[in-house]
This record gives structure tokens, sequence and C-alpha cells, in this order.
């Protein structure tokens, strides 16, 4: 089959995801359904593995994913990085209480080696799920190299739509608040505000506004920055995407990239697409007979582990007086990460948000704690923590 026509298959698959997210209001997150849907079609034979990575959008996707990060860096403030030490705090509670779960409590149902099968995975993304199942077979156990793959394809079965209900909940609390500010002020308080607002938004930026008004040149700025932070990683051993999220905010606050540069430069949305396929491509070699064979202990892993990542962010929110339907969803990204994390936030405010405003308003809330819970358990602590297990097979 011609690319073309597998790209118009994995597209239509995201098409029918963001219907049903946008007429549930966001209860059914987008990548959830295209997770699912894409599942059935490969174990079916309807969609054959092979056709995945025929797509070519496998290969466009990961040269994307750290210019994506680049861009996600651009919208986020340093003052607001500074302030989100509560999001990574919170965060690392969560990932401590549900391995100490995990490790005791599957150890006690099933044996230890189990338990190291499923902490690493749940705790965090595809990376430590490859250091979890390389570690495994290096070790001899073969026989439960299915138990992280089945978590790792599992796992956000669980944190998307859980993340997503609580989410909604706590961006209803936002709009309310922003309904009361409104409501207080008179029309010139609302105009000098955002007259002050637009101020505040001018950056000043190093190369002039007309250069930065072609989209050729943005897109070249933000693959400096990918590329620069790929070269970063192979050189220093830290992850590139905590690169491309530094060079990201550092560009933006010196001025070398505008806010939402990827959004200036009209790609965002094709870049999305791209990204969305790549996370479904680790779907391809999975089988039902796997799914089947390690169910129960996966079922087991996957409701402690989920309930360690709920009772640290309940926890963490009270120490920093959070709402739980704040902390909690910061937490779970663990379960899904990037760009879970971010494709969530985005339906929320969507949905949740009656104007341009209230969609603002509820993004820059969610957007950074989210991202920074995402990058510390997903991007760091998932990696420490499997490594650290397997270590001790």
């Amino acid at each position: 089959m011609q690319p073309i026509y597998i790209v118009l298959i994995l597209i239509a698959i995201i098409a029918l995801g963001e219907i049903l997210s946008i007429t549930s209001r966001a209860k059914v997150p987008t990548l959830l359904v295209v997770v699912a849907v894409t599942f059935l079609l490969l174990q079916t034979g309807i969609l054959p593995e092979s056709y995945i990575e025929a797509s070519t959008l496998v290969a466009v996707g990961g040269v994307l994913v750290p210019v994506l990060i680049v861009h996600l860096g651009t919208m986020i403030p340093i003052s607001v990085i500074k302030a989100q030490y509560k999001a990574v705090i919170i965060t690392l509670i969560g990932l401590l209480i549900s391995v100490a779960l995990m490790l005791t409590l599957i150890t006690l149902f099933f044996d230890y080696r189990t338990a190291v099968a499923g902490a690493g995975p749940l705790t965090g993304g595809i990376i430590a799920y490859i250091v979890t199942a390389e570690g495994l077979t290096e070790a001899g156990f073969t026989a439960l190299a299915a138990i992280p793959v089945v978590v790792f394809a599992l796992q956000n079965l669980v944190g998307m739509p859980l993340t997503s209900i609580l989410l909604s909940k706590y961006a209803v609390t936002i709009r309310e608040t922003f309904d009361r500010e409104v409501s207080i002020k008179s029309e010139s308080e609302v105009a000098a505000g955002s007259e002050g607002l637009e101020k505040e938004n001018n950056q000043k930026l190093l190369l002039p506004d007309k250069f930065l008004k072609s989209n050729f040149i943005l897109l070249f700025l933000l693959f400096i920055g990918g590329a620069l932070a790929t070269w970063l990683g192979s050189i220093t051993g830290i992850n590139y995407s905590l690169w491309s999220l530094a060079i990201g905010v550092a560009g933006a606050a010196i001025g070398f990239y505008p806010s939402r540069a990827l959004d200036r430069s009209n790609s965002s949305g094709f870049a999305m697409v791209a990204l969305i396929v790549v996370v479904v491509s680790s779907l391809v070699g999975i089988t039902f007979e796997q799914v089947v064979s390690s169910l129960v202990a996966v079922i087991t892993i996957i409701a402690i582990g989920t309930l360690g990542l709920v009772l640290g962010g309940i926890i963490g929110g009270k120490i920093f007086k959070w709402k739980s339907t704040k902390s909690i969803p910061v937490v779970l990204t663990a379960l899904y990460g990037f760009p879970g994390d971010y494709l969530i936030v985005e339906e929320v405010s969507r949905s949740v948000g009656r104007t341009k405003e209230e969609e603002k308003r509820i993004m820059d809330e969610l957007v950074a704690p989210m991202l920074i819970g995402g990058f510390t358990s997903v991007t760091v602590g998932s990696i420490v923590i499997a490594s650290i297990l397997i270590s001790t097979l």
C-alpha cells in the first residue's frame, strides 16, 4: 500500500479520537482511543504491523520529538519553571510510594522479579520499558519479558481517563475563579488588565519580527535547538528531552525563540500527528497471547502501582496545599508521559473553557505542572528506578 493511504488510515483513527474526545468533553482522551483502536486493528490484521513503519511518520515523528519539546519549553516562562518545584516534589513522592507498594505487595502476591518487571515501565515511559525488558532478557528471565511490554501498553488506559476526569473537575474550579475575578472588576479594570497582559507578552526578540513571521525561519531555529539537544544528550548521557526543554526555556528567555514557536510556524498540528504515530508504533509486536498470559500479574501491578501514585498525589497535595484534582494528575503523568500529558491538558482546556480567554487561563495553569511532572517521572525518575531495580536481579 502506498504510504499516503496508510497515513490516511492513521490520521482517520486520530480524527476519530478527536471526535470522541470533543463529544465526551475530554472524558475519553484522544490518545486512549488511538491506542485502543490501533491495537485492535493490528491484532485482527486489518492494519498489518509493517504498515506503521511504512507510513514513514514514525521516522518523521522521531525527528520531531526534540523539536516539539523545544517548542514546549518556549511555552513556559522561567518564572513558571521556578514555581514548579512543588510539581517535582509531589511527583517524586508519588513515584517512591508507588515503587514501595509494588515491591512489597507484588513480591508477596507473585515474586520479586515480577515486581521489578512491572515497576520500571509503570513509573515511566518507553526508555524505562526498554531498560527493564533488556535487563530481564540479559538476566535470563525471558518468561517475564512480556510483563513490561503489556504494562507499558495498558497503563495509559488507566492513567489517561483518570487524569482527564480529575483535570476536568479542577478546570471547572479555574473557570469559576476566572468568573469571580471578572465579575468584581469594572470594564475599565478589565481593559487595563488586558493592556498589561499584552505588554507582558511582548518579548524582546533577537531577530527582527519580519524574519520571525517566516514559517521556515522559525522551523530552522527550532531544529537548531532539537539538533543541539540531541548532540548534548549523546555526549553527556543526560536524556536529550531534558536538554530540549532547557534549550526551549532558555531560548525564549533570551529572545532567541518567540513564545509558542511551533504554533507560530503553523506546524504544530502535523508535528502532533507524527508524534502520536510514534506512540502507537510501540504497539507493534504485542500479541493477544502476551496480554492474556500475563494479564493477572499486569492488572495487579497497574492497580497497586496506580494506587501508590494516587496516594503520593494526595499526600503531596496536602503538603503543598494543592487540590487533589490537580496534584494527583501531575503524579499520574508517570503512566503515559509526553505527549499524553500535553494532549490531555489541551483537550481539557478546550472542552471546559467556554471562551478563548478561559481556555488560555486553564491551559496556562495546567500545562507547566503537568509537563514538569511528566519529565520528572518519565524522563528522569523512571529511568533511575528501572536501572536500579534491574541491577538487583
